[in-house]
């Protein structure tokens, strides 16, 4: 199974020629890298990457499930290319081992905030209620969600409220 990753990056680099020189001496070398490494880090390696294989999984059924259940629901679908950038891994002073490790990075941390939003916007339709305890760090639309244990607001604003996805932009 393979899973596209677009990248979201300049064709160039917004860097000037001189910047790009000093990036390229400031680059450590390969060998140099793996010598400087702890041995336990370098046998944790196959453990952090073998991850690739669930979060390929979950990207390829969000994505899916997006695509075939928002259309149904009215919910916007969100843009998997404003998630997954991948800009790191084109900066000069960064060597082959660094670049691997910061899209590898960009592709977890991206994806896992392509998921939180997919998430958002199918707990807004469903499930539009604020929680009773604090939420330590709310996705995007939960500020919009009607207040725990309000049952006269849900009853009457609760449809309101799935469908209200005016603030996002319409993408083509």
């Amino acid at each position: 199974m393979s899973i596209s990753i677009q990248a979201h990056t300049p064709r160039s680099a917004p860097f000037s020629r001189e910047t790009l020189k000093e990036h390229r001496l400031l680059r450590i070398g390969l060998w140099s890298h793996i010598r400087s490494a702890r041995f336990l880090v370098i046998l944790s390696v196959p453990l952090i990457y073998a991850c690739v294989v669930p979060f390929s999984l979950l990207d390829l059924s969000l994505t899916i499930y997006q695509w075939v259940c928002f259309p149904i629901y009215g919910i916007p679908k969100v843009r998997r290319r404003d998630y997954l950038i991948f800009d790191r891994g084109r900066l000069a002073y960064l060597n082959g081992i660094e670049k691997v490790g910061c899209i590898y990075c960009s592709y977890a941390n991206g994806l896992l905030a392509y998921v939180e939003e997919i998430a958002a916007r199918t707990e807004q339709h469903f499930c539009p209620i604020k929680h009773a305890h604090p939420v330590v760090q709310p996705h995007s639309r939960y500020a919009r969600f009607l207040p725990y244990g309000d049952a006269k607001a849900y009853r009457a604003q609760s449809e309101a409220v799935s469908r209200a996805y005016g603030d996002l932009k319409p993408h083509n």
